[in-house]
């Protein structure tokens, strides 16, 4: 990073007229392809009947999405950096779109894993354009307001996902009613085309970087997310410890990545700026936003899981039980991120004490009303969990690219959200474990199965906090230290 940069960056700022019209074009195209992360675990059931498709299809439905995402998350912000991250944007939501529709029309299984694997690959173009956007257009005060309004996305797409896939299928019936989850997305995207070239500013041509592209650097990190998401993804398929090894290769592979990373980035700009992680915002909101996802992702995911097999939901019925989260979570999103530059991450680090109680709430509710009223019971403690949630996710995103230069804001945010990427599978893989173990050796006591999951999921909340607490110490120990010097530098 070269110094002075961000001061430079914000004398040279001069705010467009356009860009709260653009920021709600970025927010609607992200929400589209973070919504296809949740909406599709509600139209599991009604894709198997359609389709007639195995568990190991409908496992990679889910699986294959997230791992194309978090595949090019990096190379493809960095592009935006260097290029311009209007076309990149538009590129990627047109082939979601397209990839959508082809979703939708599939007349089998494979067809379908096919298009959700390029759905995946378009939704990795696009979201780090819309973080690097963020940075670009917004300062100060606004850019809080700004990354607020994307964390109320990203929550509200996690949790309002199931909600609308269930009432899609209740509309259009369980055999079909999967397809328009997927098409749903097209006249979204289409519309979300049409305003990004009118609304979201081109880079002229002189503000473009020509770099290398580090083809090597592209290689090896790409190989890294592959070898250490494809066994979390595909943990409940692949039978044996055999899988694990993969995660051993993915290790030395992010090793050889930094080396040459180290090596490259003498001479030539790097995939990655390396020094970014000595910095105490960046390397530890990276770390909260894994940690924290791990566990809010895998939370829903065994909550619907819990409801749909365990208490015979209808699709409908378990979207309906998680909205208290979702409302809790967009409210609190919108207005943490007016604040977050007054608070900091005290803020990120109550909201993770107020999840924790809310998901630990829910497991206490299951376990004192264990019929079909769970879904009522739940309600109270997923909307505090929802509240904390929406002090999270955007104070966090905000913190964490808080000092990167907007040069480097699209590479920055792609690597923040392949560690969530990396979070949720880790989340899913471990949570989801504790939950179908506990199933097979209770004999479908899905109540206990999901009591002893959540429970790992309140433990990553609390591992969170920690780590959000250790930034909020050292920060006070660097102000004190840095008052001391200013009296001792006014006594000297």
């Amino acid at each position: 990073m070269q110094a002075g940069g961000a001061a430079e960056e914000s004398a040279e700022y001069t705010p467009d007229p356009r860009r709260w019209k653009a920021l709600a074009v970025c927010l609607v195209a992200g929400f589209m392809s973070l919504l296809d992360v949740s909406i599709v675990n509600v139209a599991l059931p009604s894709i198997k009947v359609g389709l007639h498709g195995t568990q190991s299809d409908l496992q990679w439905v889910v699986s294959g999405y997230a791992l194309t995402f978090g595949l090019v998350l990096v190379p493809s912000g960095r592009f935006g950096d260097a290029r311009g991250r209007r076309n990149v944007f538009i590129l990627g939501v047109a082939v979601f779109a397209l990839a959508s529709a082809g979703c939708g029309i599939s007349p089998n299984a494979m067809l379908l894993i096919i298009t959700r694997l390029i759905q995946g690959l378009a939704a990795g173009l696009l979201i780090p354009q819309v973080s690097g956007l963020i940075q670009q257009l917004f300062r100060g005060a606004e850019r809080g307001r700004a990354f607020g309004l994307l964390g109320a996305t990203i929550g509200i797409s996690t949790a309002v996902g199931p909600l609308l896939g269930g009432v899609l299928i209740a509309i259009f019936g369980e055999r079909e009613g999967w397809r328009y989850v997927f098409y749903v997305n097209v006249p979204i995207g289409a519309l979300a085309i049409l305003l990004a070239y009118r609304l979201i500013p081109a880079r002229r041509p002189e503000q473009r970087r020509r770099q290398h592209l580090d083809p090597v650097g592209v290689i090896l990190l790409g190989l890294g997310v592959v070898l250490l998401l494809l066994p979390l993804a595909e943990e409940q398929e692949w039978r044996g410890q055999a899988k694990w090894l993969l995660v051993v290769a993915a290790v030395g592979v992010f090793v050889a990545f930094i080396f040459w990373e180290r090596r490259y980035g003498r001479s030539r700009d790097s995939l990655i700026n390396l020094e970014l992680f000595r910095r105490r915002s960046y390397a530890l909101g990276l770390l909260i936003g894994l940690i924290y996802l791990a566990g809010f992702t895998a939370t829903f995911f065994v909550f619907t899981l819990f409801l749909q097999q365990g208490k015979h939901y209808s699709a409908l019925e378990a979207g309906v039980a998680v909205t208290p989260f979702a409302a809790g979570s967009a409210v609190s999103a919108a207005l943490a991120g007016r604040v977050i530059t007054k608070l900091g991450r005290p803020l990120v680090a109550a909201g993770l004490a107020m999840v924790a109680l809310g998901v630990g709430g829910a497991v206490v509710a299951v376990h004192l009303v264990p019929g079909r009223g769970v879904g009522f019971a739940t309600a109270a403690p997923l909307l505090l969990a929802g509240v904390g949630s929406g002090a999270v996710i955007s104070p966090n995103l905000t913190l964490t690219l808080s000092e990167v230069p907007v040069r480097e804001a699209g590479s920055a945010g792609g690597v923040l959200q392949t560690f969530q990427r990396i979070g949720s599978a880790i989340g899913i893989a471990t949570v989801g474990s504790v939950f179908f173990a506990t199933v097979a050796s209770t004999h479908n006591d899905y109540s206990s199965a999901f009591q002893r999951a959540v429970l790992l999921s309140v433990a990553f909340d609390v591992v969170a906090l920690c780590a959000a607490l250790v930034d909020v110490f050292a920060g006070r120990a660097e102000n004190a230290r840095q008052r001391r010097a200013d009296r001792a530098g006014r006594h000297a």
